[in-house]
C-alpha cells in the first residue's frame, strides 16, 4: 500500500484530533483603518435588514462579513478547475441554453436543479443509503455534498453536517453610512426635452430611467473594524469520522480517505481576498497565522499540512477509491412540475393531507 494513502490516517483515528482549526487576521487592502462592506441581509423575524452585528452599535460588538455558507460557495467551485476536477465527477445540467455545474449549485445534491433531472432516482436511492449509514453512493455522485454538507430537505430528509466551515468576522466596527447624487448628462425637463412629469408615477418613471436628479442618502457605508478582522475555518475530523461505507471496514476507510483529501484541499486553499467591490482582504502581517490540530482533550499541536501535500494524497485516495463518472443531465420541466405539485417520488411524493 503507498505510503501517501496511510500518511493522514491518523487524523482517521479514534484518538486523534478532533479538528484542524486555521485562524487568519485579515486587514482591508487599504489598511488597518479602511473601510470594509460587510455583506447585508433581507429583513425578518425582528431583524431589521441590513448588516449583520451582534452587541453594542457603539462598543463591543461583532459583524458578519462573510458566512459560512458564503465561504463554501467561494471554496467549493474550484474542483471544477485544472488539476481539482479529476478528484470529483463533473455533473452538469443543462437548462436551455445555460449549464449549471452541481459544484455551484446552492443545495448541492438535494438541490431542485439536480432533483429535477434524471439523477433524480439515483439522488434519492443514494441518500436512501445515507439514512441506512452507507455514503458511498452519494460520494460517487456529489462528494463535495459530504465535504460542505447537505440536506435533502424537499424529499427523504438526509442530512450530512459541514466537515470544512470557514467564516469571517470584524471586531468592534464603526458603522458608516454613505449619499450619493445622481445628475443627469442633461436638464431633460427643463430644456423641454420631455415633458414636466404629469404625475407620481411618471416623475417616478423619470427617476428610474435617468432623466432627473435623484438624490441616495443615508444608505449603507461600510464598516471600519477597530477591533481586527479574522477568519476562523474549521476542518471537522470528528464529523468526518461518523461517515461510513456500511458494515464494510476496508471500504468504510477508503470513503473517509477520499473525503479527507478533498476537505483537505479545500481546506488548505481558502478563498481569495475579493468578498465584494470595496472589500478585498489580506492577511496583517503583523499578527500570526496558527493551523494547529485540536484534540478531544483540548490539547493543540500545530499543523503541517500544506496545499501540495494535501493535492497530492487527494489524487492518490480518489484513485484509490474510484471516481465517480461524469454526467450531463438535461433539466425535466415535467419532473419540476410533479416536484411542485409534491409528486416528485420521495417521501414528500404524493397528494398532501389536509389539515384540520
Amino acid at each position: 500500500m503507498s505510503n501517501n494513502l496511510t500518511q493522514f490516517d491518523h487524523y482517521l483515528a479514534d484518538d486523534g484530533p478532533a479538528a484542524l482549526v486555521v485562524r487568519e487576521h485579515l486587514m482591508p487592502v487599504e489598511g488597518t483603518d479602511g473601510v470594509i462592506f460587510p455583506a447585508t441581509f433581507a429583513g425578518g423575524d425582528g431583524f431589521p435588514g441590513g448588516y449583520n452585528v451582534d452587541g453594542d452599535t457603539n462598543g463591543e460588538n461583532i459583524a458578519l462579513i462573510d458566512s459560512v455558507g458564503s465561504q463554501s460557495n467561494r471554496i467549493e467551485p474550484m474542483f471544477a478547475e485544472g488539476d481539482y476536477k479529476r478528484l470529483v465527477p463533473q455533473v452538469v445540467i443543462r437548462a436551455k441554453d445555460k449549464s449549471i455545474s452541481l459544484l455551484q449549485a446552492g443545495h448541492r445534491a438535494g438541490d431542485a436543479i439536480v432533483r429535477c433531472s434524471a439523477l433524480q432516482q439515483e439522488l434519492q436511492d443514494a441518500f436512501k443509503k445515507l439514512l441506512d449509514g452507507d455514503a458511498t453512493p452519494l460520494a460517487k455522485i456529489a462528494p463535495t455534498s459530504l465535504v460542505f454538507g447537505v440536506w435533502d430537505s424537499r424529499d427523504t430528509q438526509a442530512k450530512m453536517p459541514r466537515l470544512v466551515a470557514s467564516t469571517i468576522r470584524a471586531y468592534n466596527v464603526r458603522k458608516l453610512t454613505r449619499s450619493a447624487q445622481y445628475v443627469p448628462a442633461a436638464d431633460y425637463v427643463g430644456s423641454a426635452l420631455l415633458d414636466e412629469p404629469a404625475d407620481k408615477a411618471t416623475k417616478e418613471a423619470y427617476a428610474k430611467r435617468g432623466f432627473v436628479h435623484v438624490p441616495a442618502t443615508g444608505s449603507h457605508g461600510g464598516v471600519i473594524a477597530k477591533g481586527g478582522i479574522r477568519r476562523d475555518a474549521t476542518l471537522a475530523l470528528a464529523a468526518l469520522k461518523l461517515i461510513q461505507a456500511g458494515n464494510d471496514k476496508h471500504a468504510t476507510l477508503k470513503l473517509r480517505r477520499y473525503i479527507l483529501g478533498l476537505a483537505l484541499v479545500a481546506f488548505t486553499r481558502l478563498p481569495g481576498g475579493y468578498l465584494r467591490q470595496g472589500t478585498i482582504l489580506v492577511l496583517d502581517p503583523d499578527k500570526k497565522t496558527t493551523f494547529d490540530e485540536v484534540y478531544p482533550e483540548g490539547k493543540r499541536k500545530p499543523a503541517g499540512v500544506t496545499h501540495n501535500a494535501a493535492l497530492a494524497y487527494a489524487k492518490d485516495t480518489a484513485k484509490d477509491f474510484g471516481v465517480g463518472k461524469d454526467r450531463s443531465e438535461d433539466f425535466d420541466v415535467e419532473r419540476a412540475k410533479k416536484d411542485i405539485q409534491g409528486d416528485g417520488g420521495g417521501k414528500s411524493g404524493g397528494k398532501s393531507k389536509k389539515t384540520k
